[in-house]
């Protein structure tokens, strides 16, 4: 057994093992082998470059490196974790290096636990009836996104079909042959489908956007051309991944009245909104802290709740909105702009494909926020004014963007999220170069 020669290679209880192998049967069975032995388990992508593994063994000290053509045993000293370390899994790293994060058994468990509670209407565990369709997933499991839909689908007595690679036409083919009728995909794979060659997706009735966030007008879209209801999420890696979101009934009685919301509470979850418009959390999956000995005193209030760093708020049926990074934010001249609420409105204009909205340094304003746009028709020019105008029409006059900067693609990293630091940089320096201030 995969177990067995973890053993035998010297692998122990307390040891992490790195994993870098691709989507399939053989990656699922060694998650639970790694278990097995009473070791944690480090989920590494096998299209990282030598480095970057190297960067992740230099914060993580496993014991071993598990690949496609063996098990290698490391010579630095391994270091040791406590027996309730589940996963050390790997944040985004959208605003810095990415962390690795101490996610541990029973608090997987129990968020696992919620979420099939909400799902079936408060009946918790395992024990399905009837028995359920199989689980469909399209991510990357080097994510916690993709174990977690691994985990979320065993826990439900559930098979699992997993795709090495998302790709349009065949996870079209796959839903027909299945007949799935919910799956998970990102924002990017919901864009991917929108503009590729299927005309169908039938018997898909639901989508859950993970992984990154998917604006309102993006929903709407992937919703009018298949006919399929598309229900958002939310979640971080250090608070044991999703703990809000939608269900079916949510969706009947609520529909295009909530769109945009990334749901409600799962069982076990509290989320309030501070004086700053931050969201706070409480939730049983709360990260052990991180793997390097930090733990997350500097996340938590006085009073025990996990500070997001998202903004957003809590509506009177219980819906979560979420407006945007508090780091994100943009203050021009004492006034708080929400890149998200910019970006919607220029994604109404046709001429834009894509967009991100940043803060860039002013000597007047303090900060003023540009806009980086990604032209519908590659090479077309954009036309400031016009995307200027459709601005003013729908914000006030100091979120309209100081500047429209073209681009031919926005930086984004393996879970589909912009990487708006990069941007940032880039702006700051032209605008320093160029002397550009706003008004």
């Amino acid at each position: 057994t995969r177990a067995g020669e973890l053993r035998a290679a010297g692998v122990q209880a307390g040891h992490a093992v790195a994993v870098s192998l691709p989507n399939g049967a053989e990656l699922i069975a060694t998650l639970f082998a790694v278990w097995q032995v009473g070791a944690a388990y480090v989920p590494v992508n096998p299209r990282l470059t030598a480095d970057e593994v190297g960067r992740i063994v230099g914060s993580v000290a496993p014991a071993a490196l598990v690949l496609a053509d063996g098990i290698e045993m490391l010579t630095d000293g391994p270091r040791t974790y406590g027996p309730e370390v589940a996963l050390v899994q790997f944040t985004s790293g959208t605003t810095g290096r990415p962390k690795a994060v101490l996610l541990e058994h029973a608090g997987v468990l129990e968020l696992i636990d919620g979420v099939v509670s909400k799902l079936r209407g408060g009946a918790r565990g395992a024990d399905p009836a009837p028995a359920p369709m199989p689980n469909l997933v399209p991510v990357s499991l080097s994510l916690w996104a993709g174990l977690y839909q691994v985990l979320f689908a065993f826990r439900l007595g559930a098979p699992v079909i997993v795709m090495d690679g998302f790709e349009p036409v065949e996870f079209a083919r796959l839903v027909r042959r299945f007949g799935i009728r919910s799956t998970v995909l990102p924002p990017a794979a919901m864009v991917a489908l929108v503009e590729a060659d299927v005309d169908d997706l039938a018997p898909l009735a639901y989508v859950r956007s993970i992984t990154a966030p998917l604006s309102p007008l993006q929903a709407r879209r992937f919703r009018d051309r298949f006919d399929v209801a598309v229900l958002n999420c939310y979640g971080q890696t250090e608070i044991g991944g999703e703990i809000i979101g939608w269900n079916a009934a949510d969706w009947r009685a609520h529909g295009d009245d909530k769109l945009g919301a990334v749901g409600r509470p799962h069982a076990g979850v509290d989320v309030r909104s501070a004086d700053d418009g931050e969201l706070q959390v409480r939730t049983p999956a709360l990260s052990g802290g991180y793997a390097d000995g930090a733990d997350l005193a500097d996340r938590l209030t006085d009073d025990g709740w996990f500070r997001t760093g998202d903004v957003g708020r809590v509506d009177d049926d219980g819906f979560v909105w979420i407006d945007g990074r508090v780091s994100d934010m943009v203050n021009r001249g004492g006034l708080k702009v929400h890149p998200g609420e910019v970006e919607e409105v220029l994604r109404l204009s046709p001429a834009v494909a894509d967009v991100a909205v940043v803060g860039v340094p002013d000597d007047r304003l303090g900060e003023v926020p540009w806009a980086f746009v990604v032209p519908a028709e590659p090479g077309a020019a954009v036309v400031a004014a016009d995307l200027e105008a459709l601005c003013r029409s729908h914000l006030a006059p100091y979120k309209v963007p100081a500047r429209f900067e073209p681009v031919v693609g926005l930086p984004r990293n393996e879970v589909g999220k912009v990487l708006k630091a990069e941007l940032a940089t880039t702006a700051a320096e032209a605008a320093s170069r160029a002397g550009a201030t706003g008004d």
